[in-house]
């Protein structure tokens, strides 16, 4: 069997991961054409200010949020990566391993603007294609330190979701129950995962009022 030609990454803390995670990566498949697309949960993510759930415990979630994709891979590499992770540490790595494919890096239009702030980005930059996330069907538009840098850049369209981590880890915090958000916001084996090990429970470390179900953070 030939290797992969079209190979994407997508990483991120994914703490927990959710509908929207979900919605972007099944798109980017399709409209990407990619043979599969890693799912790389980060060790130490640099630009975290809040401390993650463990490094098993967010494996475990992407695990069964992507069970029913095959094309979906769980991708350990950043997890036993020791220092902080960076993306081009991984790119670098998956273009070694599969030196003729084309690796295409998913990000959203924040992280697109933000780039220029990443660990060795132009040498990202030359690794990979960026496939930006267009929300609502807006324009993807390069940052101004990257206007006038060749780099590739492609459209992955994203329906507007109201979706956040952030909103399910405040809803749990403040006394809730992961399978208030099955399935809108977080697949039925994500929830079961959360409720089961009772992650996100310590009072008072993100917001101290519940969401709606839907991932709307609660209003002042």
């Amino acid at each position: 069997m030939s290797a992969p030609a079209r190979i994407g990454l997508f990483g991120g803390s994914f703490d927990p991961p959710h509908q929207a995670h979900l919605a972007l990566a099944r798109i980017a498949l399709d409209e990407l054409a990619l043979d599969v697309l890693h799912w790389l949960p980060a060790g130490r993510p640099w630009q975290k200010p809040h401390e993650l759930a463990g490094s098993e415990d967010r494996a475990a979630m992407v695990a069964a949020a992507i069970q029913d994709e095959p094309r979906f891979v769980l991708d350990r590499r950043e997890l036993e990566r020791s220092g902080p992770s960076y993306t081009v540490d991984s790119a670098r790595e998956l273009r070694a391993e599969h030196p003729q494919a084309t690796l295409y890096l998913l990000i959203g239009q924040d992280q697109y603007e933000g780039l220029p702030t990443w660990h060795a980005w132009r040498e990202l930059l030359l690794l990979v294609t960026l496939g930006v996330a267009a929300r609502g069907g807006a324009s993807v538009r390069p940052p101004a330190a990257l206007q006038g840098m060749p780099h590739r850049a492609v459209p992955v369209s994203m329906p507007a979701m109201p979706v956040s981590s952030t909103a399910v880890r405040a809803h749990l915090a403040a006394g809730g129950s992961a399978q208030d958000f099955v399935p809108a916001v977080v697949p039925a084996g994500v929830a079961r995962y959360i409720d089961s090990h009772r992650l996100y429970r310590q009072a008072g470390t993100f917001f101290s009022t519940p969401c709606a179900p839907d991932g709307t953070p609660p209003r002042s």
